[in-house]
């Protein structure tokens, strides 16, 4: 039982807490940084390699028209066909968010 290393005891009593003890606790005033918008930008990061490597795994040529004279390729124009990849992934996934905040904000409304 003695192999134990003896367990710090802090006292009020009697001042046995050095300075720097007492201090380890105390605010810093420092307010704590919202990451927020570093989240969000790591997820839109990863969003656009995953829609990258999305068309590099697929390895016939996909072809989309955007308008009837503006088409993009997947192995001619691989930044703008990502990019529309992309900004589908984005728009489902707003989607998604956009019926769930939707849903919650009915549910408070219709709740008795």
């Amino acid at each position: 039982m003695d192999n134990y290393p003896k367990k710090t005891l802090w006292s009020l009593q009697d001042n046995k807490r050095t300075e720097d003890q007492r201090n380890a606790f105390k605010p810093t005033g420092k307010k704590p940084k919202n990451k927020t918008p570093q989240y969000i930008l790591v997820s839109l990061l990863v969003l656009f390699v995953v829609s990258f490597l999305l068309l590099q795994m697929y390895q016939e040529a996909l072809e989309t028209c955007i308008t009837d004279t503006f088409c993009i390729n997947s192995k001619e124009d691989v930044l703008l066909y990502t990019l529309y990849v992309f900004a589908n992934i984005c728009i489902v996934v707003l989607a998604i968010v956009g019926a769930y905040a939707f849903g919650r904000k009915m549910a408070r409304e219709f709740k008795i």
